[in-house]
């Protein structure tokens, strides 16, 4: 007969879970509790990476809501990529999903075609659109003036910029499109038939079967791309520096952001502050914004999907 008291029973069985879960939280620890936690103290100290850390209490916070000029253009653009970027990348990834779906040949040539340019490396990806795009010299526009369309100065044009940011980013659309077609295939045969028998037509047989089918999916690509996009790093400081034709080298520096501060995202702005001016505080004060804003959209979403399934149910 065992001796253990219910207290000894359940410390036992505490520890016991505790070991089973230890991996996962030592993992959360180092990885995530600790740098952000870190992060929040940095927020408020002056530190520029050689000298101790000095408290400056929110001096960093002012510093980057009201003077530092490059916040607020940088925030519009992050914003801006957030909204139509990600919207257009799933509904790109989507239809494209479903027009292979509904090729009966030469399936797997399309998927291979429209795969491909993910695997392509940002960088060289972003400076073969630099050159397509080029306002001068580029086959883009010398292919519009021909047909008569204005000619737009892309990345050397503060109001078409972005718009050649999102299509550089729809062209590299195939991951959604693999996640798309997968979740497509999976949707049960026998609802479209059920749907084509009560006279459901080609929009309501998408709208009432496969949306509802595929909306985790839906979810995922849509949350996914939120994060990824305020992570928007390489690409905008890449077609910034081609098309305003920097050559970086020893001793230059180069302020993101061209032209008109209109490629400029936060995170350029964590760079620019923590490895070019040496202010790791204000730097901090950035990254915290980053991550209250990828809090606010995720919870947002997943609240806006919970409300959608209770109301469908």
């Amino acid at each position: 007969m065992s001796t253990l008291t219910p207290v000894s029973r359940r410390r036992r069985s505490a520890l016991r879970t505790l070991a089973f879960m230890s991996p996962w939280l030592i993992g959360f620890g180092v990885f995530f509790a600790y740098p952000l936690i870190s992060t929040v103290y940095f927020s408020f100290m002056h530190y520029d990476g050689f000298r101790p850390p000095t408290w400056s209490g929110g001096r960093n916070w002012a510093y980057v809501f009201q003077h530092y000029p490059l916040f607020w253009p940088a925030l519009r653009n992050t914003l801006w990529l957030v909204v139509i970027m990600v919207s257009l990348r799933v509904v790109f990834g989507l239809g494209v999903g479903l027009l292979i779906t509904k090729v009966r040949t030469g399936t797997g040539v399309f998927r291979t075609l429209f795969y491909l340019p993910y695997l392509a490396p940002p960088v060289a990806a972003t400076m073969a659109f630099a050159f397509l795009l080029n306002p001068g010299t580029g086959p883009v526009n010398s292919v519009l003036e021909k047909v008569g369309v204005p000619a737009p100065g892309w990345f050397n044009d503060p109001t078409w910029s972005k718009p050649a940011l999102t299509l550089l980013a729809l062209w590299g659309v195939g991951d959604l499109m693999v996640i798309f077609m997968a979740a497509l295939l999976d949707v049960p045969k026998e609802q479209y038939e059920a749907a084509e028998l009560d006279g459901a037509s080609a929009w309501q047989r998408f709208r009432y079967v496969t949306l509802p089918n595929i909306s985790p999916i839906v979810m995922f690509a849509v949350v996914t791309g939120v994060i990824q996009t305020m992570q928007y790093y390489t690409q905008p400081l890449v077609a910034g520096k081609v098309a305003s034709g920097v050559i970086q080298g020893a001793g230059t520096q180069f302020e993101p952001g061209y032209p008109d501060k209109s490629t400029l995202t936060l995170p350029q702005l964590v760079y620019n502050l923590g490895f070019q001016r040496f202010d790791y505080g204000s730097a901090c004060v950035v990254a915290l914004v980053l991550f209250a804003l990828s809090m606010a959209f995720t919870t947002l979403l997943m609240r806006r999907r919970g409300g959608l399934l209770q109301a469908g149910d």
